[in-house]
């Protein structure tokens, strides 16, 4: 590995088949959750903003977690408010015993 693979690693830039892919260690769902967490009345196109996603994208990853429990949407007039279920368990099983609750106080810090 070269010195700038390294570095480039580090910023989570990565060099596969001769390309430069990007990526993060937290997944679009987890920036949104932890800014509903943050801001519990914001709007659609402010959690997609702060989530780095489109508002398309922030609609199917809230759908997404309210499916599947981690979040309600409550209609306070023209807006909505979300309620985080923070007791829920993380969904992947070697995190399991761990509930959205740790998680959020663990990365609330994160911008």
């Amino acid at each position: 590995m070269f010195v700038g693979d390294a570095v480039a690693t580090i910023h989570g830039i990565s060099r596969e088949n001769g390309g430069v892919t990007q990526w993060t260690f937290l997944t679009h769902h987890a920036h949104l959750l932890l800014e509903v967490a943050r801001n519990p009345d914001s709007t659609l196109e402010e959690l997609a903003l702060a989530g780095g996603v489109s508002t398309r994208s922030a609609v199917k990853i809230l759908n997404d977690l309210e499916a599947n429990g981690y979040l309600e949407r409550e209609r306070r007039g023209r807006r909505n408010h979300y309620v985080l279920h923070r007791d829920r368990p993380l969904r992947h099983p070697s995190n399991a015993a761990h509930t959205v609750d740790e998680l959020i106080e663990a990365l609330k810090d994160l911008n």
